[in-house]
């Protein structure tokens, strides 16, 4: 059954009149006061009643407070135990969630009430409807400008242990052989008791935790070929196919061995080399990911917005307008135009991007530019000083090389594919600059052979010389305290969940806290700018 109360409706008598004009003012003043006059009512419970019967059954808990503590859960990285605590007896959620009556009903909830209340938004993606609502409506109360923004990418560590070769085999078999003892009894007896002993008692199970470096190989041929067997045993069973524990010892195969054919011998083992970034890292959250400058997990997305405006305001609001989680070894150069198009769908776009060289590949800024948002990028790669460039060469607003940095003009033009410009042979040979130019010696000419594409890197690499790239691109240094903040104030960056719908939630609700105590802290300079409480 539903029961919500509208956070918009007014009380005929003041809940609040037992607090002091001293203790109402701190919590109007502070977060309590923002997050209940503009967060609260603008969570999406329409969304989530519909997972609720509407007239039977015992009462949920009241709608509003719920998604408002699965919120405050995230802004302070509290466990279960600490949001039932917080719930019952902290008077600024009580203020911020407006919890008037005196009554375990009101104040209280249980962990099994907050973990299937969360469970309902994580697995329906409802914490993008969270984050969404929540930020539009700061970005409306602040009236933030949207035309700057900043993009960067933060890691995400999971609740896993990070595991060896040895134990991602040994880990997946013994998840797999207690599921089957759970699920299929008769067909886990059928089970080599050899492999039974191996893998799923406590202390032999630990005992691959501690293979000596010398005899790991001879480990890692046996685990691999335990893993083999039960995948070939079960793989006629369509009961026991269908498992997740079994598709995961397939999966962990396939990643990690190529099938020799030989009976004695059916599998071997990759060399590391050979191992896809996106291989299982440990069988207990398997959507993790492996990056070879960030190590196992997950990463964030996180587009916020700025100013350039060295004479507005300076508590003018930073909103974080996007968020996104991913495993750690999706390419950032993939996170632009998602995060475009869904500040575009939500109103937020921005005119202008400021980002690392990893996102400034030549394709995002063609992207970019079909959705009218300039990309302020360095690009990959360096020019070498002492080499003339593309750049250098008279080139018209078609593309197309008009005279070398010496002024002479091609006497060959050719188009297909790519560009070939071809330089009289009597001005290049005498050349001063010869050395350090680009063109290569034909038999007639000297060529200079170059795309589209080579001629808007050129180009861009020249501009970023310039004092004006400069002065735009500093500001993207900005992030880098947001990235700071989002962990320091909701521990953003070590989470106790584990695979990528969890991570996803956590990241959303985490991002939206940061910018409920960035809107917080400006509220409180507006508000009593005498007492010193701008900063979050």
């Amino acid at each position: 059954m539903l029961k919500i109360k509208d956070p918009n409706q007014l009380d005929i008598f003041d809940p609040w009149s037992f607090l002091t004009p001293k203790r109402r003012r701190l919590l109007d003043t502070s977060w309590p006061g923002l997050f209940r006059e503009h967060i609260l009512a603008s969570v999406p419970v329409e969304k989530v009643a519909k997972h609720f019967n509407a007239t039977f059954g015992r009462p949920c808990k009241e709608l509003y407070a719920m998604l408002g503590a699965l919120i405050l859960q995230q802004a302070f990285d509290l466990t279960d135990e600490e949001t039932v605590e917080q719930f019952a007896f902290n008077i600024q959620w009580h203020y911020c969630l407006n919890i008037t009556e005196e009554s375990d009903s009101a104040k209280y909830i249980s962990p099994k009430t907050l973990w299937n209340n969360r469970k309902i938004v994580s697995q329906n993606d409802l914490e993008d409807d969270i984050f969404n609502a929540g930020t539009e409506q700061l970005a409306k109360v602040f009236n933030v400008a949207l035309d700057k923004q900043r993009l960067d990418s933060v890691h995400i560590k999971s609740n896993m242990r990070r595991l060896g070769r040895i134990g991602i085999f040994s880990e997946s078999i013994h998840k797999f052989l207690v599921n089957l003892k759970r699920n299929h009894l008769g067909w886990f007896d059928t089970v080599d008791e050899k492999i039974i002993d191996r893998y799923l008692s406590k202390p032999s199970l630990e005992y691959f935790g501690r293979v000596r470096p010398s005899d790991s190989r001879k480990t890692l041929t046996q685990v691999s070929k335990d893993l083999f067997e039960l995948i070939e045993q079960f793989k006629v069973n369509d009961a026991v196919a269908a498992m997740y524990s079994y598709k995961l010892l397939q999966r962990v195969l396939k990643e990690q061995c190529n099938l020799t054919g030989d009976k004695d011998n059916p599998v071997e083992l990759k060399v590391p080399k050979q191992i896809a970034s996106d291989s299982v890292q440990n069988p207990s959250d398997p959507d993790a990911a492996y990056s070879g400058h960030k190590g196992q997990g997950y990463q964030v997305q996180v587009m916020e917005t700025y100013s350039e405006d060295k004479d507005a305001d300076d508590r003018a609001l930073n909103l974080i307008t996007h968020v996104d989680a991913e495993p750690a070894h999706k390419s950032d150069a993939d996170a632009l135009v998602p995060a475009i198009e869904s500040t575009e769908n939500r109103n937020l776009k921005p005119g202008d991007i400021a980002a690392d060289a990893l996102y400034g590949s030549d394709d995002n800024y063609e992207q970019a530019r079909q959705h009218d948002v300039e990309l302020t990028a360095p690009t990959m790669g360096k020019q070498q000083a002492d080499k003339l460039s593309l750049a250098d060469f008279q080139i018209s607003d078609k593309g197309r090389i008009t005279a070398c940095p010496q002024g002479h003009a091609p006497g060959k033009v050719k188009k297909r594919k790519r560009y070939s410009v071809g330089f009289f042979s009597e001005h290049c040979q005498n050349c001063p600059m010869l050395a350090s130019c680009p063109v290569k010696k034909g038999k007639k000419f000297y060529y200079l052979r170059f795309s589209q594409k080579d001629v808007r890197l050129a180009k861009r690499r020249a501009y970023e010389c310039s004092e004006e790239f400069k002065d735009r691109y500093r500001w993207r240094a900005g992030v880098e305290a947001t990235m700071s903040q989002y962990d320091r104030r909701t521990g953003v960056k070590h989470l106790r969940v584990r695979g990528l719908k969890a991570v996803k939630y956590c990241a959303k609700l985490k991002a939206l806290a940061v910018n409920i105590f960035r809107a917080a802290a400006i509220r409180a300079a507006q508000m009593m700018p005498e007492q010193g409480l701008y900063g979050a």
